[in-house]
């Protein structure tokens, strides 16, 4: 584990810093490039690469001044701005389980793990037991505003807070998040490319829909045939007959994976996974407590999987405040800040548990 002081855990965060620095520069640069090769519309892509560099720069002070405050009020503003714009953006919502309900998951999602890293981050045991009960009201809020995807995401970050408390080494953690967002990206891949048995794969249709199983597959197929450049950012809809024959076309595949796929190639694929790992990878250098760390890792690997099969980080708000809590899991309290727990689970092992 990282050190919290020292010349040794300032150097670890100036190196994940410096590779933040060059992915989200990277996918910016790359989505430049296509953009400029196939006459798209690289504003997206720029746009949302400037909202999570943002959001987790913010998350990094206000974390490094207000430890336990700071995420407290992420967790309430996800979960007032769900309440209060249920749709998160201007138009039409489009037909569950798309458009704007991945989005509402996954701020329901990052908001419930906000507030579980605040409950880690606190020393009282009334506060954390406050800031549980914040956690458990924005999982029922899930289930009350209609997401299931929320309420299921939410219900698994606070699982996972719970497991994180009794883990003294945050490597297999981050490692079996990794492994869990490779298996279902592997099979969203196998189901647009049609490899699975019959059964199996009428299932899984039968809950992602025909729709977008179809949106998937154009995807695919436009991946295919433009391997290296993909079709330009912000195209797909130019090419896809299923997204022409939506009802309320939107001109997206509604999943991260495959617009990158069609869009900007095997380049942009591999971007969007390096900045998947630069996260993890930040959160493993981290100077915070283990299970701090651990309990942002499973709500970002939620977010993952929920953008892996919806339409979620075309959403400003999610891709703030996935930046937002990752700022906020890797920075470094100040002296006098309000968090007083030690960087070393194993240092106080009465305090290993999340609720009083």
């Amino acid at each position: 584990m990282a050190s919290a002081d020292g010349a040794d855990g300032s150097d670890r965060g100036n190196v994940s810093d410096a590779a933040g620095v060059a992915v989200l520069g990277a996918c910016a640069a790359w989505s430049l490039i296509a953009g400029a090769l196939h006459d798209g519309r690289p504003e997206g892509v720029l746009l949302a690469v400037l909202a999570v560099a943002a959001g987790y720069t913010t998350g990094r002070i206000c974390g490094a001044l207000l430890p336990v405050a700071a995420p407290c009020a992420g967790a309430l503003a996800g979960l007032g701005l769900t309440v209060a714009v249920p749709g998160l953006a201007p138009g039409p919502p489009f037909a569950v389980p798309l458009g704007h309900a991945g989005a509402t998951a996954a701020l329901l999602t990052l908001s419930a793990g906000a507030a579980c890293c605040a409950a880690w981050a606190a020393s009282a045991p009334p506060l954390r037991f406050l800031l549980c009960a914040l956690a458990v009201a924005v999982t029922g809020t899930a289930a009350t505003v209609g997401s299931v995807a929320g309420a299921v995401c939410c219900a698994a970050v606070l699982l996972a807070a719970l497991a994180a408390g009794r883990m003294r080494h945050r490597g297999p953690g981050l490692a079996v998040l990794f492994l869990a967002t490779a298996v279902l990206t592997a099979g969203s891949w196998a189901v647009a490319a049609r490899v699975l048995p019959g059964g199996l794969a009428a299932l899984l249709e039968h809950g992602l829909t025909r729709h977008r199983v179809a949106l998937w597959e154009d995807a695919a197929g436009l991946a295919g045939r433009n391997l290296g450049l993909g079709v330009g950012p912000g195209r797909f809809g130019e090419f896809s007959p299923s997204a022409a024959e939506s009802l309320q076309p939107d001109g997206k595949p509604h999943s991260a994976l495959f617009q990158q796929a069609a869009e900007q190639g095997l380049v942009g694929v591999v971007l969007l996974a390096a900045a998947y790992g630069w996260m993890l990878y930040t959160l493993w250098r981290a100077p915070r407590p283990t299970p701090v760390v651990l309990t942002a890792g499973a709500a970002l690997t939620a977010v993952a999987a929920i953008a892996a099969v919806g339409d979620a980080l075309s959403f400003t708000a999610v891709t703030v405040g996935t930046g937002l809590l990752a700022g906020l899991a890797t920075a470094r309290p100040l002296a006098g800040a309000d968090e007083s727990r030690p960087t070393t689970p194993a240092a106080r092992p009465r305090r290993d548990r999340l609720t009083p």
